[in-house]
């Protein structure tokens, strides 16, 4: 467009309402355009360039999904935020599974409203930039301690050299060991934040009970052995970076603050009631498969939709062995480094044998397996019987010669689906019962269920299937 201000359409049917965003984001240096209703605001939407659409979820004549996916019709990367009243969270979440990139919820300051503004068209920006890269041929990105020569490794660069430029959340998907630590710090130092702090916590490092005073801190005489005040890892990224590794293991409790953090960056620490401002940019990490755990009941989908801003998924090492040569010689030179020892190299053997195996650890065993030859080698190079890999140990071993865990002819997945069938016709039916024989949550077996294909109508024979009279329906 010839102006170079972002262009945003506002849908509100409060005259009021509409009128005061109109001027308050005009004066932010948007350029604004109004509607009051559903079908107004599709036609603009379809006669306009649009950098972004505000839009309240609740409008005459169409609901809010209908209205979202008609946009989605008409420009499917038109970012929509969603306003929505404080207290319909559900609400907000059914709009973003529609498609809305963020909400917000009444009442909200214009401070707030500006932030999220903002933080959208930068993500426009950066998938804009990203499709771009992605046309362009050729182009190689380095980054320290990264060694990443093959293309799906250069695929994963090219959105870090993206999204580092901007604040957006960032959640790091991939297997344990790719290397999620180094392409988080890789965007915080290639970043407008990298002269702040990088502040990294491993949720599943942590005990349950201390997680929530690591990351928020505690007051004095919060609990016992608190004998002096202690800020949270959040205050200590203020200005930087968090890194928050393996979030798919915090528990409920903390989830709900973390959300808040997103939401209004602010909380209060443990024992506290003074209310803490923090700015600081989050990004997380898991191996775990976060849909998955929402179906089973044990991550918000608030959250996840908060989290999950740019997505950055790292391929295992089995997905790119191509850059195994430079990464074996980037260890050896790191090991000769440390110990103060010449640099030794690798036969053709030797190398032939990394490339052949299957590295369930991915760069992290093969780091492991490079240092521990190095180590114990006699030589000035290393040879093919100087690598030795976790799989071949004795324990490891015997247990593939021993007999097969699995009857002759099932998978895991076949013999798990015949697991919980037996579970249910050994209850007669009845889920509560069968998912407390498998040690499972009612929602985890329900999710389980769904992926066999089995109905999930809740029958009368499953008391715990739904309320009793005695608890009211929002207990």
């Amino acid at each position: 467009m010839s102006d170079s201000k972002p262009s945003i359409l506002v849908v509100e049917d409060e005259p009021k309402l509409r009128r005061l965003l109109e001027l308050q984001l005009a004066d932010e240096g948007f350029r604004v355009h109004t509607a009051e209703t559903a079908e107004s605001g599709l036609q603009l939407a379809g006669k306009e360039e649009f950098d972004l659409v505000l839009s309240d979820f609740k409008l005459p004549g169409m609901t809010g999904v209908d209205f979202l996916q008609a946009l989605k019709r008409i420009n499917s990367d038109l970012p929509v935020i969603i306003m929505t009243a404080y207290g319909t969270v559900e609400a907000a979440v059914e709009a973003m599974k529609a498609g809305a990139a963020d909400y917000v919820l009444k009442p909200f300051s214009l401070a707030e409203l500006v932030l999220v503004i903002r933080k959208e068209l930068a993500a426009r920006e950066l998938r804009d930039e990203n499709r771009a890269l992605r046309e362009a041929l050729g182009k190689r990105y380095e980054y320290k301690n990264v060694v990443a020569q093959s293309g799906p490794m250069q695929a994963v660069l090219a959105l870090v050299e993206r999204v580092a430029a901007t604040n957006a959340t960032v959640l790091l998907g991939g297997e344990s060991g790719v290397g999620k630590d180094l392409i988080a710090r890789a965007i915080h130092e290639h970043s407008q934040r990298a002269a702040g702090p990088f502040v990294k916590i491993n949720s599943t490092a942590i005990p349950e009970n201390l997680l929530e005073s690591e990351l928020f801190g505690y007051e004095k005489g919060a609990f016992s052995g608190a004998t002096a005040s202690k800020p949270g890892k959040f205050e200590l990224a203020d200005r930087g970076t968090l890194f928050l590794d393996e979030i798919g293991d915090v528990p409920p409790a903390t989830q709900v603050k973390l959300l808040r953090v997103l939401q209004d960056r602010e909380f209060e620490r443990l024992g506290g009631t003074k209310t803490l401002k923090v700015d600081v940019r989050l990004i997380a990490a898991t191996n775990r498969d976060l849909r998955a755990a929402i179906e089973e009941g044990a991550f918000r989908e608030d959250l996840y939709y908060r989290l999950n801003v740019v997505a950055i998924d790292i391929p295992p090492l089995r997905d790119h062995k191509e850059d195994i040569p430079a990464l074996a010689t980037f260890f050896l030179e790191k090991f000769a480094r440390e110990s103060n020892q010449p640099v030794r190299k690798l036969k053709p053997e030797a190398l032939r044998k990394l490339i052949d195996y299957h590295w369930p650890g991915n760069v992290r065993e093969l780091e492991n397996i490079i240092t521990r030859a190095a180590t114990l080698a006699a030589g000035d190079s290393l040879d093919a019987s100087d690598i030795h890999f976790d799989s071949e140990s004795p324990a490891r071993r015997a247990a593939a010669t021993a007999a097969p865990v699995l009857p002759p002819g099932m998978t895991l997945e076949k013999w798990e689906d015949e697991i919980i069938r037996e579970a249910l016709r050994r209850s007669n039916g009845n889920k509560s019962q069968a998912a407390r024989a498998l040690g499972l949550s009612r929602n985890a077996l329900r999710y389980r269920l769904s992926k066999m294909g089995v109905a999930d109508a809740d029958d009368a024979s499953d008391p715990a299937a739904a309320p009793t009279p005695e608890t009211p329906h929002g207990g």
